[in-house]
């Protein structure tokens, strides 16, 4: 299966409108995909819980069925089991981007995958840097639809 390293921002996303493809492919995507991400997302869905739960219009018990659907279907990865050359490396490189993607380009490293990540000044960055480990969203998509079509 392929190794997609999943960025905050998708969960984000999946907390706000179930019905895009970010959603679709997250939700129902961990059949075709091996799904990771850095603890560090887990604080960060937490942390702005308020947040999200205020812009996708969620009570409580929705948010939280949602939190357990997202972290049931993606591994996360403490950031420990990482050897260091992974994060400095993804220092290096995210050092001039934004320092808290760090720890998604060291797993995305870590694991051999693509970074799936809608942040337009990441990617931009990274590819600036050379480093074309990334996926977006519509090319996951339509791998997606191939292996759903495939049934």
């Amino acid at each position: 299966m392929k190794r997609i390293v999943v960025d905050t921002n998708n969960a984000f996303s999946t907390f706000i409108n179930l019905s895009i493809h970010i959603s679709q492919i997250l939700l129902n995507g961990a059949k075709h995909y091996d799904f990771y991400s850095p603890e560090y997302m887990r604080y960060e869905l937490i942390e702005h819980k308020e947040r999200i739960k205020t812009i996708g219009k969620l009570n409580e018990e929705k948010f939280l069925e949602l939190y357990g659907l997202i972290l049931s279907n993606v591994r996360i990865l403490n950031h420990s089991i990482i050897p260091n050359k992974f994060y400095q490396s993804a220092l290096e490189i995210c050092q001039q981007i934004d320092i808290d993607d760090t720890p998604f380009v060291a797993v995305n490293d870590f694991v051999g995958g693509k970074l799936w990540t809608g942040d337009v000044k990441l990617v931009n960055g990274l590819i600036a840097k050379g480093y074309s480990k990334t996926i977006t969203t519509n090319e996951l998509y339509t791998d997606f639809l191939q292996f759903e079509n495939q049934k």
